[in-house]
């Protein structure tokens, strides 16, 4: 049954992926959809916010806030986080994916905590936000320093007015009593500094949480803001250091392999053995067991002549498209044939029904190494004559040009 259903499952997901391609899924998907999700959220959280005392909310504003519930005023800050951190997840910011997380599971927690503002449905739409929060968490990988900085900053404030509006509405549980802003605004940031001179002291139990609260969050925010801020600005120092030596590595004569598949790296491996000159161009760091060495590798997206360029595809012998799809190969030979340099183009075929499309960009070269199994197995046990010109025709198709 499994056998029957696996080409189905190959052609759904051939057509899926070329549906992505025709709306330009990367460009959009998940994180945009997510980001109207979160604000979506937010709106709902602020609804059920203002839903527990709107008058107090409407008259005598930003003032009414210290009649409001506490239930209520967590609430508004996590509703109004939410709005904020929305469009971080539009920009893909790692940063506003992990607010989200935990703007999502206090939301969770006072709507599970407070009885008299429990909404199920409410309350199941922030689990469902949060799982798929989870499961994107690798669309979210930006990180720079201006949106690092903006997002830090909006988080420290909404800080700030959650230990103000706090330390206010619990002012008379402190000692001394807490009854004028500058000295909330006094107590909220020696408390987020964990300093704690000691002189104003919580001494009830709501009070304690509260100030536990804020001593716990503001270590969070201080950390996230750290990583957020000094994490790509060192990140790109050692980018720029690892693309200054890119720039100086200039060869010529050698073979540039394009992706991380078996066969790639059988090929690299082959041709390092022979003493040849290889670069490879990997979506991503390989691993450190990994056969292909450091100094012979260029992260990026083969279909960019800039990256092409760093590993200095014009002056190659050969470059070798050796990448899982067979789509992706042809944009990269596009991209070889714009340098107009010498190099000849290999492409190794994935899916034999696409050698009449790939025949479309006129690589130099085309290799079928997975078709060639099936075939050959098939010609063995129909007890076919298998010879080594067998074997090479139905390996190699050339479209006229000679062999490297």
């Amino acid at each position: 049954m499994s056998l029957t259903l696996l080409p189905q499952q190959r052609s759904l997901r051939r057509v899926l992926r070329e549906a992505g391609k025709v709306v330009r899924a990367d460009v959009w998907f998940p994180h945009i959809p997510l980001a109207l999700l979160c604000a979506l959220a937010g709106i709902l959280v602020l609804g059920v916010a203002y839903r527990s005392s709107p008058a107090r909310l409407l008259v005598g504003f930003p003032g009414s806030l210290l009649h409001v519930a506490p239930s209520g005023l967590i609430l508004l800050i996590i509703g109004f986080g939410l709005l904020v951190m929305s469009a971080g997840l539009a920009l893909r910011s790692r940063f506003a994916w992990i607010v989200v997380l935990v703007l999502s599971v206090a939301a969770i927690l006072a709507l599970w905590l407070f009885p008299h503002i429990h909404q199920v449905l409410l309350l199941d739409y922030l689990v469902a936000l949060l799982v798929l929060l989870i499961l994107a968490h690798g669309s979210f990988s930006h990180s720079s320093i201006a949106a690092g900085t903006i997002f830090a900053v909006i988080s420290s404030l909404l800080l700030l007015l959650y230990a103000v509006f706090g330390a206010l509405y619990f002012g008379n549980q402190f000692n001394p009593p807490i009854h004028d802003p500058v000295t909330a605004l006094y107590y909220a940031i020696v408390t987020m500094g964990t300093v704690g001179y000691g002189d104003i002291t919580p001494h009830t139990l709501h009070a304690k949480l509260f100030t536990v609260s804020i001593i716990v969050l503001g270590i969070a925010v201080f950390a996230t803001s750290i990583t957020a801020v000094v994490g790509p600005l060192v990140s790109g120092s050692f980018n720029r250091i690892l693309n200054r030596k890119e720039v100086r590595m200039h060869r010529t004569d050698h073979f540039v392999v394009v992706g991380l598949t078996p066969l790639a790296i059988s090929a690299y491996r082959e041709l390092k053995r022979r003493h040849q000159s290889v670069v490879v161009i990997a979506p991503q760091t390989p691993p450190t067991e990994s056969e292909v060495l450091a100094e012979d590798t260029i992260v990026g997206d083969a279909n960019s002549t800039e990256v092409l360029e760093k590993a200095s595809a014009r002056q190659a012998r050969a470059v070798l498209a050796m990448r899982p799809d067979d789509s992706d190969n042809a944009f990269t030979v596009l991209a070889v044939k714009e340098l107009k340099g010498s190099a000849q183009t290999v492409i190794a075929l994935n899916d034999s029904q696409h050698l009449g499309r790939i025949r479309l960009v006129q690589p130099d070269l085309v290799i079928a190494p997975q078709a060639l199994g099936g075939e050959i197995l098939a010609m063995a046990l129909s007890g076919e004559a298998i010879t080594g010109d067998t074997i090479l025709e139905r390996f190699l198709h050339y479209d006229g040009a000679p062999p490297l």
